[in-house]
């Protein structure tokens, strides 16, 4: 994994923990998005974003977060490597099918950190 792909995902994952942590829930919500969408080609990271975005869910009280993230985990390990909907940030309020637009930002760092 590219460099700078890596650091924006460490990052992520930080600020959405931060976030978590102080009960930002909609900043922690739009990390872990960020986090979904530059992970989903990697089984056990993309697997973590969905983790995360269940235990925030369960931390607010949003059952519905909570129960669309369950097959999401289980889809993220099995699926990753085989197919994905480019862009989908990884919320249970979005069909897990539906491609999305990537900003350009995220855009350079996935095809710099292809490999």
């Amino acid at each position: 994994m590219k460099a700078a792909l890596q650091l924006a995902i460490e990052q992520a994952f930080q600020q959405a923990r931060q976030a978590m942590q102080e009960q930002r829930s909609t900043d922690a919500f739009q990390w872990l998005e960020r986090a979904h969408i530059l992970t989903q080609r990697q089984p056990l990271l993309h697997a973590r974003s969905h983790w995360l975005m269940l235990t925030l869910g369960w931390q607010i009280g949003d059952y519905r977060e909570v129960a669309g993230q369950l097959p999401r985990i289980v889809a993220a390990l099995l699926l990753s490597k085989i197919w994905v909907p480019i862009g989908n940030t990884g919320r249970s309020r979005i069909s897990a099918f539906k491609p999305m637009p990537i900003s350009q930002e995220l855009q350079r760092l996935l095809q710099g950190g292809e490999q």
